[in-house]
């Protein structure tokens, strides 16, 4: 699977999700630090990228039309730090090799993950 990870998650993510075998890369790897969320999830279309973020403007279905996107997974945690989010992570990677995450959006918390679309 093809992700990017936004820049307000550790960059330690991407290294989970490539060491799983998927192609992760982050806002960083692509010098797109600051740039609007409307110019980084067309990237990710471009790209056919499923974005992971912490920002949770994301799942504003007004916003965004989700099923038009390669998939969007917005974190609503109760704790940001690294370690914390590097453990959701980990137990997120089950889920993405069994469950479609293209044109759908995933919210996950620290007791589950809702999918919409």
């Amino acid at each position: 699977m093809k992700i990017k990870v936004d820049e307000n998650l550790p960059i330690d993510v991407a290294r989970i999700l490539a060491d799983a075998g998927h192609d992760a890369l982050t806002v960083h790897d692509q010098n797109m630090r600051g740039s609007k969320d409307v110019s980084l999830i067309s990237r990710c279309k471009e790209e056919d990228r499923a974005l992971l973020t912490l920002d949770i403007g994301f799942a504003d279905i007004r916003n965004y039309d989700h099923p038009q996107y390669p998939g969007i997974i917005v974190f609503r945690l109760q704790w940001q730090d690294k370690d914390h989010i590097l453990n959701v992570i980990s137990r997120l990677m089950g889920l993405l090799e069994t469950e479609e995450l293209h044109g759908k959006l995933w919210i996950v918390d620290e007791s589950r993950v809702r999918i919409r679309g």
